[in-house]
């Protein structure tokens, strides 16, 4: 047993703590949303990660990135999370990818073996690639659907992305897979709460985005919290 991992196993068993030892886990997407998920894995004792985000904090992102400090603005998400994440285990395999994933770079991706894929990724054209390859491939995935304009983390589900509601993004999605014959097989996590008014407003200067929404410090986390748990907990045996 490693020292630092046996809380862990004090819960979950030793079979179970090896379990997740010998995991590979896809994690796409690594700003609000992804790096708190990533995190959480790895401090569970996840032994490998593949981390993609094309992406560099910004001065927005402060206000609820888990990487996001006025000493990394300019710095890619990706590679603080790796330093971040092997300061935590030094023992875990990390597979990083400091790009945006479109097209046949994504497929490529997709189409390796993993024992899951989360999808953190905000934007809809993407995200929707994702989904759509890695149901193609037969990978178990959770997604995350839109935390900004909500302040309520009680409100917080999961449920099959058929089952989802009051969420725009979740809806976008929805209509979108079906055209590819996507009905159901992702867990989603979204809130029943309703955007509040006036949380969101329209851009024209951010690529892949049309509307920029509102956000407080914990609703990401919460959602990236909840896809960990998702994970860890299809991943071992019944406690």
């Amino acid at each position: 047993m490693y020292p630092w991992t046996e809380r862990t196993q004090l819960l979950l068993g030793e079979e179970n703590t090896q379990l997740l030892r010998q995991s590979h886990i896809l994690v796409v997407g690594l700003g609000g949303v992804g790096a708190y998920l990533a995190e959480s894995l790895c401090r569970a004792g996840i032994g490998k990660l593949t981390l993609a985000d094309g992406d560099e904090i910004k001065p927005s992102n402060i206000n609820r990135q888990l990487l996001a400090l006025h000493s990394t603005i300019g710095s890619p998400k990706a590679e603080l999370l790796k330093i971040r994440l092997k300061d935590i285990n030094p023992t875990i395999e990390l597979s990083i990818i400091s790009d945006y994933l479109r097209d046949e770079r994504l497929k490529d991706l997709v189409e390796k073996p993993y024992d899951y894929v989360a999808d953190a990724i905000d934007t809809l054209s993407p995200k929707l690639f994702l989904l759509a390859d890695a149901v193609k491939y037969g990978h178990r995935i959770v997604s995350s659907m839109g935390a900004g304009g909500r302040i309520h983390p009680e409100k917080i589900r999961v449920a099959d992305i058929s089952q989802t509601f009051n969420c725009p993004l979740a809806l976008l999605l929805r209509k979108r897979l079906r055209k590819q014959g996507i009905y159901s097989g992702i867990k989603a996590v979204f809130s029943e709460e309703t955007i509040i008014e006036g949380s969101q407003i329209w851009v024209e200067d951010e690529p892949n985005k049309k509307t920029t929404v509102g956000t407080l410090s914990y609703m990401p986390a919460f959602f990236g919290l909840f896809m960990a748990s998702v994970i860890i907990r299809d991943l071992i045996k019944p406690v």
